[in-house]
């Protein structure tokens, strides 16, 4: 997996943007036992304390669950991974609609822009 981290935010935030990302991508399937702290820390090149906090704030929002015996997994819940995923999307399309009006375009000419892109 490729991370790109950057200093503009915290670190931990960045990686569980990214780890979210990637299960709701598919990329994690629903329950999917996932790397280690360790291992994951390692690939990303930080602290597994960092890594760790990244983690449990998966947790917390319910996209994965930890076992003490068999470790962390994905959750099982297909809507709730669903639920997220829109969230995601919905603050990247309120992240185009700022730069866009920054720019003097109306909600609608942003849509017509897409529109033309494709």
């Amino acid at each position: 997996m490729m991370w790109n981290l950057n200093e503009d935010r915290p670190i931990w935030i960045q990686l569980k943007e990214q780890l979210g990302k990637q299960i709701v991508s598919g990329r994690f399937q629903c329950g999917e036992k996932l790397p280690s702290v360790r291992e994951l820390a390692k690939e990303a090149g930080v602290n597994p304390n960092t890594m760790q906090r990244a983690l449990a704030s998966l947790d917390q929002d319910g996209l994965t669950c930890t076992n003490r015996t068999s470790g962390r997994c994905v959750t099982n819940d297909k809507t709730h991974i669903d639920q997220f995923r829109k969230e995601i999307a919905g603050s990247i399309i309120d992240t185009y609609l700022e730069a866009m009006a920054e720019m003097g375009f109306t909600a609608e000419e942003a849509a017509q822009a897409i529109s033309e892109r494709k």
